[in-house]
């Protein structure tokens, strides 16, 4: 199995396309956004014109209000995994929500299902007392309160959540082991366009996503009667278009917050991943010919060991490992 991962606009889907052409494909979405229907132009969903006929898994699979977790994605793509090896073809996983990728890979420890009775006096209690979820959770689990951040609302609301379900803190939870993948050997590429580029790059996309009717898209999804809270609004592009239709924003306004906040998702993501050592990052966009080509060599040789059980793994070029010196477009290098 290939994944293919980095931040948002570094051309992921364009790099699993030429991956899939050329060794027998399949392409499965890792965005925890694109999984929703109506949300196209926000989410930068390619079109099914785009797709040059290779089948696209988990688009569209779930309405804007109903509640997806990585758990469920993880379920659903390991399906998926097992009938695109069953017809002898390549799993390529693409996208950008490392979450996802890790609960497909690692899984999830076993934890009670949500509880949205509960979820709600834990949220209300936070509302009135800012800062008592922390303070509650240091003492029912110290080692996951120095985890997590203080203002991470949700994170909080599950920590707590799953020691009053459990009788047990989290953290003892997670020892309790995980359900990993099993059956499929996974090769990580990461893209790593040079950062002002990307975050230009970013900028155009954001201006061209509202012209393209970003904010037509938003109330078309309001009109089919989805509150403006629900989970998909609320990302960047979606919040603003939304804060436009209300008026609180004016339309330069607007595209400035959309195009602000995706370059910080951008640099979250970037965060993420470069914390998994066994990713491979290639220096620069996925429709780079160079990039494309570095790929498609380490597919290759992904092939050629499994062809040959108990060879050595082939050695990256000689100082890559841990330099900070500056790498060609193409070149890989461990994270």
């Amino acid at each position: 199995m290939i994944a293919v991962v980095g931040p948002t606009g570094s051309g992921k889907s364009e790099l699993a396309l030429r991956i899939a052409e050329d060794f027998g494909g399949e392409i499965v979405n890792c965005d925890s956004l694109q999984i929703y229907r109506y949300l196209d132009i926000g989410t930068a969903k390619l079109p099914p014109e785009q797709r040059r006929g290779i089948p696209h898994h988990l688009l569209d699979i779930a309405e804007p209000d109903e509640v997806f977790s990585a758990g469920e994605y993880a379920r659903r793509a390991r399906q998926v995994l097992e009938g695109i090896a069953e017809r002898g073809r390549l799993p390529i996983v693409c996208g950008g929500t490392g979450f996802y990728l890790k609960a497909l890979l690692e899984g999830l420890f076993p934890g009670p299902p949500r509880d949205e009775a509960l979820r709600q006096k834990l949220a209300a209690r936070e509302a009135r007392r800012p800062g008592l979820l922390h303070r509650l959770l240091r003492r029912l689990d110290p080692p996951s309160a120095a985890r997590i951040h203080p203002s991470d609302r949700h994170k909080l609301i599950r920590a707590v959540e799953v020691c009053w379900l459990l009788g047990r803190p989290l953290s003892e939870a997670f020892a309790l082991g995980r359900d990993r993948l099993q059956g499929f050997r996974t090769v990580k590429i990461g893209l790593d366009p040079p950062r002002e580029a990307l975050y230009a790059k970013l900028n155009e996309r954001c201006r061209q996503m509202f012209e393209a009717g970003l904010v037509e898209e938003t109330r078309r999804v309001l009109e089919r009667g989805y509150s403006a809270a629900v989970k998909p609004l609320n990302s960047h592009g979606y919040r603003q278009a939304v804060q436009l239709l209300r008026g609180e924003l004016t339309y330069e306004q607007a595209l400035y917050y959309a195009q602000r906040d995706t370059r910080r998702y951008a640099k979250r993501q970037w965060s993420w991943f470069r914390r998994d050592p066994e990713i491979v990052w290639l220096r620069g966009f996925g429709q780079e010919a160079a990039v494309q080509q570095a790929a498609l060599e380490l597919v290759r040789r992904s092939f050629e060991r499994s062809e040959s059980p108990g060879a050595a793994e082939p050695s990256l070029e000689k100082g890559m490992r841990g330099s900070s010196a500056p790498t060609p477009a193409g070149c890989p290098e461990r994270a």
